[in-house]
Formats: structure tokens, sequence, C-alpha cells
């Protein structure tokens, strides 16, 4: 369930010291990306593309290059070719198709981001999943953090999930997320419990195809009967632009979670090489934020399109 991004594969690394000006240092690995995301790191050895020799740090040992999408690794070659004056160069992450092994918060995520597991037991055709990891699930050591990205975190054991809702538990109220997605078709009432005393900030579902409409539906029966749950909290990804997909029936499927109760946040479906339309992408933002999806413009542009 979980909408890629960057989400580094590396090793550890391990590194000696050494001593600039009669001071030890501690080598340091740099993190680049392509590109920002909302998960990447905003910590002084994360970097967002191309090097600015004036302005680094001294101690940099190994370059670290995390590509979560496809259509980055052409421009993560030629930041490899810049970033490897500075010290030997690494590339990886979700792109590579490489399967991922333990996770390190704060390494290829900003702080606060986490994996649990790994893996997907589903098999969908728009998915790279369980081609990378697996269609089993592998459940790792739950670290501190309080945003879930896991790629399908209620297909883990009850004892693992019970687990996770403890640590979040332990976290500041009111900033807890599950962006990575919750499979509807998962979801029991017991989860709906754990959820309505953590009351995260943001619980996201996914409609990605139309076989997914009963589960979602069911999904709001259990939160109804917990009296819980909002549109300002309930928020669904809604799969657009895929091959054979229109603007008329794009939209159909936003309005349809709208009228779930759930506020719908369009994902752009891209191939291998990233390529869509300029009309798709524009559709694609006014159908991102709740602040625009509720917008009277935007629901008379709805209306006025039935």
């Amino acid at each position: 369930m979980r909408r890629e991004m960057a989400i580094g594969i590396f090793g550890t690394g391990c590194f000696g010291t050494r001593k600039q000006g009669g001071a030890k240092m501690v080598p340091q690995v740099a993190r680049v990306f392509p590109r920002r995301t909302n998960a990447t790191p905003d910590d002084a050895y994360a970097f967002i593309g191309e090097p600015d020799f004036s302005r680094l740090p001294a101690d940099i040992a190994e370059v670290h290059i995390s590509v979560a999408f496809s259509w980055d690794l052409p421009r993560a070659e030629v930041l490899a070719a810049l970033w490897g004056k500075i010290a030997p160069v690494r590339i990886g992450g979700p792109a590579l198709e490489t399967r991922g092994e333990d996770f390190t918060p704060g390494l290829y995520t900003k702080a606060g981001y986490l994996l649990t597991s790994r893996g997907c037991p589903n098999c969908c055709w728009f998915c790279r999943v369980p081609a990378r990891e697996g269609n089993t699930v592998r459940e790792l050591p739950i670290r501190e953090g309080w945003n879930i990205l896991d790629d399908n975190f209620l297909a883990c054991s009850e004892e693992h999930i019970r687990a996770v809702f403890a640590m979040l538990n332990r976290q500041k109220r009111g900033i807890t997320q599950f962006t990575g997605g919750l499979e509807a078709a998962r979801l029991q009432p017991w989860h709906v419990k754990l959820l309505k005393e953590l009351r995260p900030k943001q619980i996201f579902f996914a409609f990605d195809t139309p076989d997914d409409l009963p589960a979602l539906e069911e999904a709001m029966r259990l939160f109804r009967a917990e009296e819980y749950g909002t549109r300002n909290n309930l928020r669904c990804y809604v799969l657009v632009g895929y091959p054979g997909d229109g603007f008329q029936a794009a939209e159909a499927r936003l309005s349809t979670v709208m009228n779930l109760g759930m506020s719908p946040m369009a994902m752009l479906y891209r191939d291998e090489t990233g390529n869509t339309s300029l009309d798709w992408r524009r559709f694609q933002r006014r159908w991102s934020r709740p602040a625009i999806v509720y917008s009277p413009k935007n629901r008379m542009e709805v209306t006025e399109a039935k």
C-alpha cells in the first residue's frame, strides 16, 4: 500500500576516524536525492541535486544517492559523476528494484518516518513492491517514529500491529500518520478501536481499482460504528491517469470517495519513464489537497461536469 517514497536500501557502512586541525572527526555518509519529497531528510548531510562545493562539510567519506523513482535514474548517474569528485558514490533506492533490508530511521527518510515491515501479499498490476520486496510481509524491529510507511501494515501479524500501536501511543499526541496507507479490505473492528484510541492526524486508504470500493464502504461502516473519523483525518489515495482512464471517470471515483466521507488525494499513474500529460498533471494538482478539493470553485466545477 505504501506510495513510493525516497527510502534507501544501502548497507550501513563502517568508517574509521581522521583528524583535521588536531580535532578528531567521524567520517560521514552524505545522502543525495534527485528530488525533494515530503519524506526527504533535512539534516546537514542530506542534499538535493548537485553539490555546492563551497559549502560541503569536510568529513564526507562516502556518498549514497537514493533514487525513489525509475525516471530519476538518468539524473542519478549525472549526480554520481559530480558527487564522485567528493567521495566514493553508491546508488540505491526503490528505483533499482533491490530488496530492502533493515530500516534506519532518519537515514534515507526524514526523522519520524518509519518502516516496521516490508513486502505485500497483494500483486497489484501497477505496484512494484511484490517484485522488489516479495509477496510476503517481513516484519522489522520496531523503532521510534510517528509516520508509518509500510507497504501493507495491516498484513502484519496482530502481535506486530499491537506493538506498533503501543510505540505510537508513546509519541506526541496528534502527529501520528499512516501515509503508507492501510488496506481497507484488511481493516477489522479491533484496528478501528486502536485507531480511535490513538487518534492519528491522517489515515490513508486507497481506491486504485473499481473492486476496491466495497472494502472502502465497509471500512467507513466500521468507523461510523465507532463514531470516529471525519474527512479531516480519513483520506484516500485515488489512482488516476492510468492507461484507459479518462477525466470524467477519474473525477467520478474522486467524488465517490468524497461522498463516503473521506478526503480524496489523486495519485497520478506514471510508467517507468515518468511520462504523463500536462492535462493529467493539472488534474492531479486540483485533486491533491483538501483546501483545493473542498474549495467552492472546485465543487462548482465538479457539479457542472456532472
